[in-house]
């Protein structure tokens, strides 16, 4: 039998090389096999971690569909699953409210070992920031809010330059001079979006006046094209939509007006009707994004594209359209490509005939960003 003291000396040896060492029931020492240092491993499980795939999760306010928004930012999902191919895995969930359900989707793809997660909407800002704090190991980032954290960044397009340059062929191809808008919710962006319609139109036709009618929903088809069919009974005969289905599109084609597509090509869906369609192109921003985190590069801060990043585009123009419209909007798409800030641009006066931004003057940024008033043209009133 092994005394105490020889029992205590093996055992803490054992311990420090990390075998197993087992005493019979009759009190022989069993022979064991030489140890590996439990130190050995760590290279090689370094190794494994190293090569396992990026997981990267995307959260969509709508469904994934064939048009809109939600649908742009599932292209781009893809687009990026194929850049990198073996480095990284995707996943996604779609039709997510804005509100106490997203805290729940976010918190649920942060437990299921996601390092990075995409959130596209402006009404996951506060769940998402929530989450972001109890999970500093995580990145996350946030479609067209203006709330950061040290691991939560902030990104959006230059929507409105492709609204202007849907507004200047609506100043040219209008008839009644009355355009209209299919509107989400009074954000920012929306308002922005507006007076970009509005002002690229006054820019070629200063007796055009636009309406809005709000829809309060991102995607309700009904909604959508009631509203449409309602402006158009009001005289209105060129529609846009900051709305995700091609429900305007189609109304327009059924009534005999013009409209445009938003956020993808929608000229499928009213190939008459269909002017040109305001797109947006996610992939360069998301394949930014993802190669700075496999590079250990990624850093907190907010981004904000458009044209000249290749981010927003005026695509599947309307083959009927005069040769001088197409000249006119290839000539604002170069000013744009070349980084020239002609939408906002003084001067600009709002309803009331005040002076926003002088002549000559930009817009500054704190002022698009928060945008709540409408310029010169557009009727009505901001909802509250």
């Amino acid at each position: 039998m092994l005394d105490i003291k020889k029992r205590k000396t093996l055992k803490s040896g054992l311990a420090i090389a990390g075998s197993a060492l087992m005493l019979i029931a009759c009190g022989k020492k069993e022979e064991s096999k030489p140890a590996e240092s439990s130190a050995a491993p760590a290279p090689a499980a370094a190794a494994a971690a190293a090569a396992d795939p990026l997981k990267v999760a995307f959260i969509y306010v709508g469904p994934v569909g064939d048009a809109g928004w939600t649908f742009a930012h599932d292209n781009a999902r893809k687009a990026v699953e194929a850049e990198f191919a073996g480095k990284i895995t995707t996943t996604f969930v779609e039709k997510v409210p804005e509100g106490a359900d997203a805290e729940r989707v976010i918190r649920d793809l942060a437990s299921q070992g996601n390092k990075l997660i995409f959130g596209t909407t402006f009404g996951y800002m506060e769940p998402m920031l929530k989450v972001a704090k109890q999970n500093p190991d995580i990145k996350f980032e946030h479609a067209t809010g203006y709330k950061t954290a040290p691991n939560m960044a902030v990104y959006e397009t230059k929507t409105y330059e492709g609204a202007y340059l849907a507004g200047v062929i609506a100043g040219k191809m209008t008839k009644s001079n009355k355009l209209g808008v299919v509107a989400s919710f009074p954000i920012p962006e929306v308002i922005r979006n507006i007076n970009a319609y509005t002002l690229g139109a006054q820019s070629v036709n200063p007796k055009v006046t636009t309406r809005a009618i709000w829809i309060s929903s991102w995607f309700d088809p009904s909604k959508e094209r009631d509203a449409a069919l309602t402006m158009i009974s009001q005289g209105v005969d060129v529609l846009i939509q900051n709305t995700d289905s091609p429900a305007t599109v189609q109304a327009a084609e059924e009534k005999g007006v013009y409209a445009f597509g938003w956020d993808s090509d929608m000229s499928k869906f009213g190939p008459k009707a269909h002017l040109a369609s305001a797109i947006i192109n996610w992939t360069p921003y998301y394949k930014q994004s993802i190669q700075s985190v496999l590079d250990n590069k990624w850093s907190s801060g907010e981004t904000w594209w458009g044209v000249k990043e290749n981010s927003i585009d005026l695509v599947s123009l309307n083959p009927a359209l005069p040769d001088e419209v197409k000249k006119v909007v290839a000539d604002r798409k170069a000013e744009l490509a070349a980084g020239k800030p002609i939408v906002f641009t003084g001067p600009i006066v709002d309803q009331s005939g005040k002076e926003v931004v002088p002549a000559g003057k930009e817009a500054e940024v704190g002022m698009l960003k928060g945008m709540n008033f409408y310029v010169k043209g557009v009727e009505g009133s901001i909802p509250k």
